[in-house]
């Protein structure tokens, strides 16, 4: 690790990633890729994660990228029904990680506005003036970039920069396009629910040929073009990148995007790059 070389944890609902991001390049070293039991007590999901960071070569800082509802500037965790990081509420992680690893300095960052900033450090959104990244799993999450750096107020953008925020057809954006919302569409439409299935496999029949299964993401990802568009062109956005889990089903409903977008080439290292890039600017 050289003196420009920065930590990084990327925290989902389920794993933790631990890893060293070279700006030289932006090469990526995972060092650590864990389950995280996010259900679990307070200080049993502080333990998991410290015992990632302590797999980094540590100086006296690190930089980490997660998802809301957690107050990014003073490091509080705002959780509760997510179905993750519960027991977190009100928690000051950053104190009490930097107690657990003997840090100076903890760096947080909401997790799609790091997988945009990396994508515009080193991906498909690489360098342009107005971007914005999209990253659809159990949720959406959204950046809108400007010059590389994350548009949250104004008109021009949603509120906080958050499309999940918006509705569409007066039903809250995530009811039209997420994890749940395709799988209760796709059960739906089928009159069977299946549960060792979820929307990697809905995406391999639409793939195969069933119209049931192409319908229903055609549908999906046709609300979120819809329900984006009208941003795009306040912002000025003349590029989106997809990321998260169901980026993979581009392929099958590409055309139903109006506007220049591509998924990510890069689904496990992007948000990782954007931490580290983001550290790097505020340090």
């Amino acid at each position: 690790m050289t003196a420009m070389d920065v930590p990084v944890l990327e925290i989902g609902g389920s794993h933790v990633t631990a890893a060293v991001v070279s700006p030289d390049g932006w090469g990526v070293t995972v060092v650590e890729r864990a389950k995280l039991e996010s259900q679990q007590a307070a200080d049993v999901v502080l333990g998991q994660l410290a015992a990632a960071a302590r797999k980094l070569p540590l100086a006296n800082s690190l930089a980490v990228a997660l998802p809301g509802p957690f107050d990014f500037a003073t490091g509080v965790a705002w959780y509760r029904g997510q179905g993750k990081f519960d027991n977190l509420y009100g928690q000051n992680v950053g104190e009490s990680l930097r107690d657990l690893l003997n840090l100076d300095q903890i760096l947080f960052m909401n997790d799609a506005e790091a997988f945009a900033v990396g994508e515009w450090t080193a991906g498909e959104v690489r360098g342009l003036e107005r971007c914005a990244g999209v990253t659809i799993g159990t949720g959406i999450g959204t950046a809108f970039l400007a010059d590389g750096l994350v548009v949250r107020d104004g008109d021009t953008v949603p509120p906080g920069g958050e499309l999940y925020r918006t509705f569409y057809d007066s039903w809250p954006l995530e009811d039209s396009i997420s994890a749940r919302a395709i799988l209760r569409a796709y059960f739906a439409w089928t009159g069977k629910e299946e549960l060792d299935i979820g929307v990697k496999e809905v995406t391999e029949r639409a793939r195969a040929g069933e119209v049931v299964a192409r319908d229903v993401l055609l549908t999906a990802f046709g609300v979120l073009a819809a329900a984006l568009t009208p941003w795009l062109e306040r912002f000025g956005v003349t590029k989106v990148v997809l990321g998260g889990s169901i980026s993979g089903a581009f392929d099958v409903v590409r055309e139903v995007f109006a506007f220049d977008v591509e998924a990510t080439q890069d689904t496990e290292h992007s948000a990782l790059i954007g931490a580290a890039a983001h550290y790097l600017r505020s340090t």
